[in-house]
């Protein structure tokens, strides 16, 4: 298993935003945004700033995804 933020990306298109500007809406560093890029672990505070700056609940900008074995 593991974290996809495909919906995060999605929803930055949707309401046309890039993400230097969510950085700035949520006070997050880009470091934090690079994680976020590669789908690895953050912070619960740097999800919890982004819903708070997009007005949205975690299961709006991130899922678990299981793998599945072939």
């Amino acid at each position: 298993m593991h974290i996809s933020y495909k919906k995060l990306w999605k929803l930055l298109i949707d309401r046309d935003l890039m993400k230097k500007d969510l950085c700035e809406m949520a006070g997050i560093s880009s470091a934090s945004m690079a994680k976020l890029g590669k789908n690895e672990n953050v912070n619960t505070d740097i999800i919890v700033r982004i819903c708070a700056a997009l007005e949205c609940d975690t299961s709006d900008i991130m899922e678990i995804e299981i793998e599945k074995n072939s």
